[in-house]
Parts: C-alpha cells; sequence; structure tokens
C-alpha cells in the first residue's frame, strides 16, 4: 500500500519539522539547518529556500495565509504566503517553541514549549490572549479537535492535558503514558485521542471519558508522529526507531512497515515528523537522516 516514490535531498543537518502548503501542491520542511525550504509535490523536487532563521526550526505549521515556524530560541516566526516574506517574529517563550497549531474558526493560535506553558495568540494582530502554565517540563505535541472545540497536549511528565477552546478552562488531565508524550492526534471523526510515548506504546483514549480503548507496542523507541489519511480508515506513526508504520484505523492492525530492514529503502535515523497529501496520495516524512522521503499510497486489488 506504501512504496517509496522519491527521496529529497538537500537539508544539511537533521529536519525536525514538515507542513502541507495550504494549497496542497508543495510542503515546507524545516530543522536543525536553519533555513526553511519550499518543495513541489508536483515536480517532486526542491523549490527553493523560502526563508532562513536565526535558530533550529523544531515547528512548523501552515493555517490561511501564514507558514509559522517555531525555533529553538523560545520565538516563532511569521511568514505571509502571499507578500512571500516574514511579517513578524515573536518572543514567545522562555525555552524552545515544540509545536504550533492554530484555531481557524476563533483565528487563534497555540504554541507549546519546553518551558511547560502553552500560549494563545490572537491572529492575525498576534497578541498573547492566554498563557496555561501545565506543567514544570516541557510541553512536547498539540493536537486540536476536528470540531476545534478541545485541545489536547503531550507532555514530558507522561500526562496528556485537555482544554475546552472556548474559553481555556482545564476539562482534564491524566497520566497517558510511563515516559514522555511525544505524539497526539484525534481521529478525523474526533471521538478518539491517539496518543504515542518515548515509550513506544500507542495508546487510544475516548475523547469524552478519557478511557484507554487500546494500547499497543507500536515501536522499539519513542513514536515522534501520528498522521491520518485525510479521508480513508488509516494512519501512519514514525519513530525514533527509523521505521514509518501503517495501521488501519478502526482494527489498529498493523499494514505495513517501511524500514532498511524491511523493504530494503528507508531513513537510516530517526524519523521525526510525518504528513498527508491532501488527495492522500502520498505520506512525506523526514528525519535525522537530513532526507525528506516520499511514500506512494495505493489502496490493494479488492
Amino acid at each position: 500500500m506504501l512504496k517509496h516514490h522519491r527521496t529529497l535531498s538537500g537539508h544539511q543537518n537533521p529536519i525536525y519539522a514538515l507542513a502541507l502548503s495550504q494549497e496542497g501542491e508543495g510542503f515546507f520542511s524545516a530543522g536543525n539547518d536553519k533555513g526553511i525550504v519550499k518543495w513541489s509535490l508536483k515536480k517532486m523536487a526542491f523549490e527553493r529556500v523560502l526563508m532562513p532563521v536565526p535558530s533550529s526550526v523544531y515547528a512548523l505549521h501552515c493555517s490561511s495565509q501564514f507558514l509559522f515556524s517555531g525555533e529553538r530560541s523560545g520565538a516563532f516566526n511569521v511568514y505571509d504566503l502571499h507578500l512571500e516574506k516574514s511579517t513578524q517574529r515573536i518572543s514567545a517563550h522562555i525555552k524552545p517553541v515544540f509545536a504550533i497549531q492554530s484555531l481557524s474558526k476563533k483565528g487563534e493560535l497555540v504554541t507549546a514549549s519546553e518551558d511547560g506553558s502553552v500560549a494563545i495568540w490572537s491572529i492575525p494582530e498576534f497578541e498573547r490572549l492566554y498563557q496555561l502554565p501545565l506543567s514544570q517540563e516541557t510541553v512536547r505535541c498539540i493536537a486540536v479537535s476536528p470540531q476545534e472545540d478541545e485541545v489536547s497536549f503531550g507532555c514530558k511528565n507522561h500526562y496528556i492535558y485537555v482544554y475546552d477552546t472556548h474559553d481555556f478552562h482545564l476539562k482534564t488531565a491524566f497520566k497517558a503514558h510511563e515516559m514522555p508524550v511525544t505524539s497526539l492526534c484525534y481521529d478525523p471523526s474526533g471521538r478518539f485521542l491517539l496518543s504515542g510515548g518515548r515509550d513506544a506504546q500507542l495508546k487510544l483514549w475516548d475523547r469524552f471519558t478519557s478511557a484507554p480503548l487500546q494500547q499497543i507496542p507500536a515501536h522499539l523507541f519513542a513514536v515522534y508522529a501520528i498522521a491520518f489519511h485525510p479521508f480513508l480508515p488509516y494512519f501512519a506513526t514514525a519513530s525514533q526507531d527509523k521505521s514509518i508504520k501503517l495501521w488501519h484505523q478502526e482494527s489498529f492492525r498493523l499494514i505495513k512497515i517501511l524500514s532498511l530492514e524491511k523493504t530494503g529503502i528507508g531513513h537510516t535515523h530517526s524519523v521525526n515528523s510525518l504528513i498527508w497529501s491532501r488527495d492522500g496520495q502520498y505520506l512525506i516524512s523526514a528525519g535525522d537522516d537530513r532526507q525528506v522521503m516520499v511514500w506512494t499510497f495505493e489502496l490493494p486489488a479488492p
């Protein structure tokens, strides 16, 4: 179902983040070499260095006309895709920004940091609306429900914190893993929350009760990314163990393993980020080996 299509080279250091462009014809990558790169999905090729950044980029997020990048410095950059230039750089946190998401219905941006806090910003003014002190340790990942009525945060202290997006009151907090939570994603229906941890476990939670529904030892090491197919019942995970795995959304059945050991082609180091193309034709991965890999998704013959 997933086959290697193209390896895109050009980064000189590990890649930590990917983001799909709003029009869906390209995507962005960034990491430790202090530049954000734009790639063409149509040409399967490098387009250009979008902009330089003063410190390593740990998070990328595209929303409306803006591309946001979260930096090691604790700042986030706002790149206006219409104007084709960086318009603002906000000193958001005192430690690195590890995750960025948006609430498009409210016109708000959410940033999470190693300083243990989350900040909510207005778009396009980028004024700080809320500051949520979640933990004494890193807030590693953010997931926004499809309905945008709640947002969840995965933390280094093993907990998941769930907030109501109407007024950002805490709905619930619970210990999710035996080690730090490293990835979070709501399923497309918004009924379930899926988490991955440094303990290599993948866990499914009932969104309304926070009850654990399923747990599988998904990888050998930390699960760094979870990405649902845009319209079919599959999701992919990526790990520090250098592998990508494809799963059936409803049965949790393992469908495919993409790794050097299993398929003869794959990442040689930790896989840090995953995104699907909007049409669901491609899965895109990036990692510490400085490579971006594009995988073709095809349904098996009936």
